[in-house]
């Protein structure tokens, strides 16, 4: 463990404690992550290039003996939520503890039997659970995935449901679907599960199978920086679900199962079949799609220590298509990304769901300074909060920290 992570796994450990009266039977956690390129392309079984960074939720965790499903997070500390185990279903808690509830309920529901034929948990064995997080929410990190993937590695083992990663993923993303309300793909939390040190995960989200990318920055003498605007998005908000939504139409329109599917050529043969804004929608997954394998293909062949600003242009390419045609910028992002471009960096994306968050700038390490000084004075010129900015790497996935021995 890194010195963060021992003070997050001593923390959470102590906040169990207190919070029950006795010590956890163990410490789970889980990264947020960074979308490298590849945004929105998810729930249209698309492509994806995101990376684990090292912020994480950490989840201390016993089993109960009273079928009850206790919850404490250390964000919301003057709450602890309690739902009888067999009563924890979509919809019978809302905000913050719908997220470890709905994995519970998730989980359960796959392990008896529906999709994977795994023994399920016995009702009667209740579970506590304490949160603890420093992965920023709202930031375009993925905060929600960290906390499922950290609960659902937890439960796993203190049920013995022996799931694997992948159907981890499955039931994280149904929690979030169905008992959070965001209609999000499952980028974030295979992500979350399966990231490793120096690699960015490929992911084709039709066949949920992974490989990995090297993403060696150090190697290369780059820096990712993070710029977080502190503007804050909420998934199920309904921009996001407006998005989806074009896109089903537009896959029905083109007469294809999903966008993945879609090509330039079909859409300009498509005509008055699909209105202006639904066409740029359409144009934009497509255009991500082939960026993101141009950037897979690109990272193979050493582009990073080679031409890092190969890899950079399809990054400020993927902005460009988010706020021209997708529109899920906003000027604060906008901002971010023009200067970093200005001040010398070799590309700049927003990353995330949209509507504020974090921008990603890849740069030399010798310029990080200097395009993360930038960035500050465009944003206190334009008298916008200057934003935090943070380097990340990528890291290793969700792990046992502590206990279950």
């Amino acid at each position: 463990m890194t010195v963060t992570d021992e003070s997050l796994v001593t923390a959470v450990t102590r906040r169990f404690s207190s919070a029950f009266g006795a010590a956890p039977a163990g410490v789970w956690s889980a990264p947020g992550r960074v979308n490298l390129i590849g945004e929105h392309t998810d729930y249209n079984e698309g492509f994806v290039l995101p990376f684990a960074i090292g912020a994480r939720t950490a989840v201390a965790a016993a089993r109960r003996d009273d079928g009850v499903l206790r919850v404490s997070s250390a964000q919301y500390p003057d709450e602890i939520v309690t739902v009888p185990l067999s009563g924890a279903v979509p919809g019978a808690v809302s905000g913050w503890a719908a997220y470890p509830v709905g994995v519970a309920w998730a989980l359960g529901v796959r392990a008896r039997g529906q999709g994977n034929g795994l023994p399920g948990p016995d009702q009667r064995s209740g579970i506590s659970l304490c949160i603890d997080s420093r992965v920023p929410e709202g930031a375009g990190l993925s905060s929600s995935a960290a906390l499922e993937c950290a609960v659902a590695s937890a439960l796993n083992d203190l049920w013995g449901t022996g799931a694997g990663r992948t159907e981890l993923a499955r039931a994280c993303q149904r929690a979030e679907n169905e008992a959070v309300g965001a209609p999000t793909g499952i980028m974030d939390q295979y992500a979350s599960l399966f990231g490793e040190d120096g690699g960015a995960v490929f992911l084709d989200c039709r066949t949920v199978t992974g490989e990995s990318v090297p993403l060696d920055l150090a190697g290369a003498g780059l820096t990712i920086l993070l710029a977080d605007t502190g503007e804050r998005h909420v998934n199920s908000d309904g921009g996001y679900a407006s998005r989806r939504a074009s896109c089903e139409r537009a896959a029905r329109a083109l007469g294809v199962p999903a966008l993945r599917d879609a090509t330039l050529a079909g859409l300009d043969r498509a005509g008055t079949a699909l209105d202006d804004e639904t066409l740029r929608r359409a144009r934009h997954i497509i255009t991500e799609n082939e960026r993101v394998t141009e950037t897979v293909r690109a990272l193979r062949a050493g582009a990073l220590a080679g031409d890092p600003g190969e890899v950079g242009r399809l990054l400020t390419a993927s902005h460009a298509s988010m706020r021209d045609d997708f529109e899920i910028t906003t000027p604060a992002l906008d901002l971010a990304a023009a200067t970093a471009i200005g001040a010398g960096a070799f590309g700049a994306r927003m990353t995330g769901g949209g509507f504020g968050g974090s921008v990603l700038v890849l740069v030399d390490s010798r310029r990080s300074e200097t395009v993360g000084d930038a960035i500050t004075g465009a944003f206190a010129k334009a008298g916008l909060t200057v934003p935090t900015l943070r380097s990340v790497t990528p890291s290793r996935g969700a792990r046992r920290d502590a206990g279950m021995s």
